[in-house]
């Protein structure tokens, strides 16, 4: 009986330390190397997908809307 409860724990924190690793992998919020590349978050295009989830939001479609700086 003890089984498929360690089964879904594993499953559980596996799947939290997956996340944790794409959020700090792909996430423009962090920077891992401050001198190449200081502020990552201004290199993004409006076309790129940042969000793990998009419900409403089609970013093929967006058009930039910000100066380059």
């Amino acid at each position: 009986q003890l089984i498929p409860l360690i089964g879904f724990i594993s499953v559980g924190l596996g799947s939290a330390v997956l996340y944790l690793l794409r959020l700090a992998l792909y996430s423009p919020d962090i920077s891992w190397d401050r001198k190449n590349n200081p502020e990552p978050w201004n290199k993004l295009s409006p076309t790129d997908q940042y969000k793990f989830l998009a419900v409403s939001t089609d970013y093929k479609n967006l058009k930039k809307d910000r100066p380059n700086f």
